[in-house]
């Protein structure tokens, strides 16, 4: 079971840190967009540590609240709930 939990979080990372790089390439060439709420949407479901890796190494997004504040607070409730989730289980 926690294989596969670490699994799941490897991944949804890995999608999150490339969809940023991915949406900023496309954002220099004037091309279709990733939706900021996509963006916030894979980083909800696990992969916020991989946003913001991929937020301050590719340098997106780095002027949005809604990123710079929101991605952190998310990633402090996930790791809330792990350990909350480690201590009852």
């Amino acid at each position: 079971m926690l294989k596969n939990i670490i699994m799941y979080l490897i991944a949804v990372n890995l999608l999150a840190f490339v969809s940023f790089g991915i949406d900023k390439q496309k954002a220099r060439s004037n091309q279709w967009r990733i939706s900021e709420k996509t963006l916030l949407g894979i980083a909800i479901c696990g992969g916020s540590l991989g946003a913001i890796c991929g937020m301050r190494l590719f340098h997106h997004k780095t002027r949005h609240p809604k990123f710079t504040l929101g991605l952190p607070i998310i990633l402090i409730i996930q790791a809330i709930a792990a350990v909350i989730l480690y201590t009852v289980f």
